[in-house]
């Protein structure tokens, strides 16, 4: 790992499609969706921690930090961003990254976070953010601890909520992912799509 990084386990939405609850706990065989992108990641980063809102005792089974937003109003993944940026610079200050991925997305990719940096490097950017298709996914991101009052300005002053907004503010690096024989960024934003994860993780692919 080029650079000391935590990851942030963004799992602060409210899973309107998936009919309300928490999302990162239905299960894909007999894990959950979290329990997936612990083991994805855990090998890739030096800390990780949880943003969620609500009861915490909920999420104590996995045995990380579980962080609240510090922005009221459920306001988004730029919130929970946010929430990792300032755990970082608290709890784990030799860090100077913070990666952000979603907790529906259990196949994230073994090499994420160093082609990550590498891209970042590379373009000589402040940021970096997956693709897959063709398709970016500002949730899937790097994001320099360094940046965090700039971004509670952004959301506090200015009240922005959408990352590619903010992301827009700065040089952004691109980090493109292949889609076969899946996509790594698969997201389980219905339960339609657990079905699909299902046959994903059977191929044994994952």
């Amino acid at each position: 790992m080029s650079e000391s990084t935590v990851a942030v386990l963004l799992a602060g939405g409210l899973a309107r499609r998936m009919g309300g609850g928490d999302k990162p706990l239905r299960k894909i065989g007999e894990k959950t969706l979290l329990a997936h992108v612990i083991e994805r990641l855990r090998p890739q980063c030096d800390a990780l921690m949880l943003n969620a809102n609500g009861e915490r005792e909920r999420f104590s089974a996995f045995g990380l930090p579980v962080v609240a937003d510090s922005i009221e109003g459920f306001a988004g993944p730029l919130a929970g961003v946010l929430a990792g940026l300032d755990w970082t610079a608290a709890h784990a200050s030799a860090s100077g990254y913070v990666v952000s991925v979603a907790t529906d997305t259990p196949f994230l990719p073994p090499d994420l976070v160093t082609r990550l940096h590498a891209s970042r490097a590379a373009a000589e950017a402040r940021l970096a953010s997956a693709a897959s298709g063709g398709r970016t996914h500002p949730v899937i991101g790097l994001w320099p601890v360094d940046i965090r009052e700039e971004l509670r300005r952004a959301l506090l002053d200015e009240g922005l909520r959408k990352i590619d907004l903010f992301t827009a503010r700065h040089k952004l690096a691109i980090a493109e992912w292949p889609v076969l024989p899946y996509d790594p960024f698969f997201n389980t934003n219905a339960p339609d799509d657990l079905a699909k994860a299902e046959g994903i993780a059977r191929t044994g692919l994952s």
